[in-house]
């Protein structure tokens, strides 16, 4: 996944961690506008999600956060 789409998962993590708790859940679709401007970067984010990582529909943000550092860093 590029940069920037690695960098906004882990401040939209941040934002609704710091808003509801670290129990709020999340899908993927939390991280795009509600129309397909970015197919691509939507597709690689989809394939982490669904493909590499088999992930539910909704996740705890706290372990998408966890799961991004860990494979891309801090």
């Amino acid at each position: 996944m590029s940069p920037k789409i690695i960098e906004k998962i882990r401040r939209i993590c941040d934002e609704k961690i710091s808003k509801k708790g670290e129990n709020v859940g999340l899908s993927f679709y939390a991280f795009f506008a509600n129309k397909n401007d970015d197919p691509e970067t939507l597709m690689q984010v989809a394939i982490w999600w669904i493909q590499t990582h088999q992930l539910d529909h909704f996740e705890k943000a706290i372990k998408i956060k966890k799961m991004i550092e860990e494979e891309y860093g801090k």
